[in-house]
């Protein structure tokens, strides 16, 4: 089968094209990566590629309860226990850059970080916060210009210090209602200046991410994720979507791009992208000189191979079934029953649901 093939990403030789989804587990205390999620992603080193969870690149990001960040020498040091742990176990990790943005509780940010966003517009939904529980999200400032160069920058470190932390590339996180998703949405992004008021302006922020990151550590390692049509953490679906989503496909695949990771919440929910849209990104990305496309979104074995073969995806990411089966590759290979993830621990803070689900004999 095709899924089980090898694959050439970038400089690096995948061992099958099972992807590990980013998928956010909270259990970083101090925003600090640690030995727990070493033997997590260890664990998982079966997949041709794992994604990291969500990783701030900024203080400002970390909106989320014990989320990770990576702009800081002791950061890099604490990944280094998770890269060593991947590549001595024969598997291969990018790190998702996530800047929460909007999606923040001030709680959950270290002192002197700010909750900022596209314009000042809050997100409707609560934050989880270790020391109150659950509370209203924080209202955003809107970002000044000054503050969006810094933040460009913030992520081009992060990328430089990731490289050294030994991943294998990044993963640039532009979904799911996130900083970047929240640039490219006219319902969060208010602006009339370069970074706002048209397609073209609203999509300058990601595009501006991606080259500077892809400069300073090579396009080979630079990947990107985006999810039109989604609907989480209050994204819009506007009539221009499809036609401003293509216009970014081909902005990042001008750029060379490992590859394009493409969303769909329609498993959760959420209504199904249009299939125009998803043509269209697809298309352009690759017709401008972009990479891999990964397709992401409730996928089983058999529908993995049916987009595999027919070209539509060159890798497939799976999310869920990567938290309860670590040798879910194998598993599928050898058409073996899947274990069902426990969601009420999707994130704690140990290794309950996390590091003890079971394999298969002799894996």
């Amino acid at each position: 089968m095709k899924l089980f093939s090898s694959y050439p990403l970038g400089d690096i030789e995948l061992n099958n094209r099972l992807v590990m989804a980013p998928m956010t587990r909270c259990r970083a205390l101090g925003n600090t990566a640690n030995p727990l999620m070493g033997k997590y992603y260890r664990q998982r080193a079966n997949a041709g590629l794992i994604i990291t969870e969500g990783t701030s690149p900024s203080p400002n990001g970390l909106g989320y309860a014990r989320i990770p960040g990576l702009f800081n020498q002791e950061q890099v040091k604490a990944w280094q226990q998770v890269t060593d742990a991947v590549h001595k176990a024969g598997g291969k990790i990018f790190i998702q850059l996530m800047h929460t943005g909007r999606v923040s509780h001030k709680i959950n940010l270290p002192e002197g970080a700010t909750v900022l966003a596209p314009s000042a517009v809050p997100f409707s939904g609560d934050m989880w916060t270790d020391e109150k529980g659950l509370l209203p999200c924080s209202e955003p400032r809107a970002m000044t210009a000054e503050e969006i160069k810094t933040t460009i920058g913030e992520y081009v470190q992060s990328a430089k210090l990731a490289i050294e932390a030994g991943f294998d590339g990044v993963e640039l996180h532009s979904a799911n209602g996130y900083l970047a998703n929240q640039f490219l949405d006219p319902a969060t992004n208010q602006r009339q200046d370069d970074y706002g008021g048209s397609m073209k302006k609203r999509n300058r922020f990601v595009l501006e991410i991606a080259q500077a990151v892809a400069q300073e550590i090579g396009a080979t390692k630079t990947g990107i994720r985006i999810s039109p049509h989604g609907s989480f953490n209050d994204m819009s679906d506007y009539p221009e979507l499809t036609e401003q989503y293509g216009l970014l496909a081909t902005g990042l695949g001008a750029l060379q791009l490992a590859y394009l990771h493409l969303v769909d919440h329609s498993a959760l929910g959420q209504a199904k992208p249009l299939a125009a849209t998803t043509e269209k990104v697809r298309n352009n990305f690759r017709s401008a000189g972009g990479g891999a496309i990964i397709l992401s979104g409730g996928y089983e074995k058999h529908r993995a191979e049916v987009d595999l073969q027919s070209g539509a995806a060159d890798l497939i990411a799976f999310g869920r079934p990567f938290i309860s089966n670590p040798d879910l590759a194998e598993r599928m290979d050898q058409d073996a029953e899947l274990t069902v993830p426990d969601d009420s621990s999707f994130y704690l803070a140990g290794e309950e649901g996390y590091t003890d689900y079971p394999i298969l004999a002799g894996n």
